[in-house]
C-alpha cells in the first residue's frame, strides 16, 4: 500500500505534489490546508485522510482536529501540532503530524514520529517536502520527496532530452533512418521515430519546437 502524506499547504497544492501521488492507494493531510480545493483535487487522486490545522477555520469545521487511522494493516495517530500528540501515541506504528513547516523523522520504540514538512508556500529559505509511506511485508518505508529537487532532475532530464534531439536531427539530416539513429547512439527507438517524425513533418522546427510539440 501507497501512502501520500503531506501538510502544511496553505492553499497551495503543487504540480510536483499531483504527479507524485498518482496512483496512491491514500494520501494524509496534517493540517493548514487552507482552502477546499486543495482538498477537492487530491480527493480525485485517491481517498483522503485529513486533520483541522490552526488556520483551518470556518470552511473546516467538519473536518475532524485528530485522526485514528489503520491502513494497510497499521495503526497511524494524526494531529496537526505535535503539542496535542497524546501520551499512549508510542502504541501506533506510524503518527504524522504537521504545523512547524520541518521535515522531521525518527523512531521511538516501534512508533515512526513524523513530520512530512510543508509544500505550500515556500517560508524563508525552508525546505518545500512531502513524502510517500509504502506498506509491504508488514514494514513502513518512508521516501522523502524534495520539490526543488524534483524540479532540478525535470530540468536537467529536459536538457538531455534536448541535446538527443539534436543529435538525432544532424542524424536525419545526413541521410539516416530512425532505427539507424537510435542503434548508433543507444537511444529509445520509439523517442527516437517520434522525433523523427515531428522534424520531418514540420519543416524549420528545433529543437525547442520538437520538445513543446512532445509537451515537454
Amino acid at each position: 500500500m501507497r501512502i501520500g502524506i503531506l501538510s502544511d499547504t496553505h492553499g497551495l497544492l503543487r504540480p510536483e505534489v499531483v504527479s507524485r501521488f498518482m496512483g496512491c492507494d491514500a494520501i494524509v493531510h496534517a493540517g493548514d490546508i487552507d482552502r477546499p480545493s486543495v482538498l477537492e483535487e487530491l480527493c480525485r487522486i485517491a481517498p483522503v485522510y485529513a486533520v483541522r490545522g490552526n488556520n483551518d477555520r470556518g470552511w473546516a469545521s467538519d473536518i475532524p482536529h485528530v485522526l485514528d487511522l489503520n491502513l494497510g494493516g497499521k495503526r497511524l495517530f494524526v494531529v496537526h501540532d505535535k503539542k496535542d500528540l497524546p501520551d499512549d501515541c508510542l502504541g501506533y506504528d506510524l503518527v504524522v503530524y504537521g504545523h512547524s513547516h520541518r521535515y522531521a523523522c525518527e523512531m521511538r520504540g516501534h512508533t515512526i514520529i513524523f513530520n512530512p514538512g510543508s509544500c505550500g508556500p515556500r517560508r524563508f529559505r525552508q525546505e518545500i517536502t512531502f513524502a510517500m509511506a509504502e506498506i509491504q511485508d508488514g514494514k513502513i518505508r518512508i521516501e522523502r520527496i524534495d520539490v526543488e529537487k524534483m524540479k532540478e532532475k525535470a530540468k536537467t532530464s529536459g536538457e538531455n532530452l534536448k541535446q538527443q534531439i539534436a543529435v538525432i536531427m544532424r542524424e536525419i539530416d545526413k541521410g539516416f533512418g530512425y532505427n539507424q539513429i537510435a542503434e548508433r547512439h543507444g537511444f529509445d527507438v520509439e523517442t527516437t521515430e517520434r522525433i523523427v517524425r515531428l522534424y520531418v513533418t514540420h519543416p524549420g522546427v528545433t529543437a525547442d519546437g520538437i520538445m513543446a510539440k512532445m509537451g515537454l
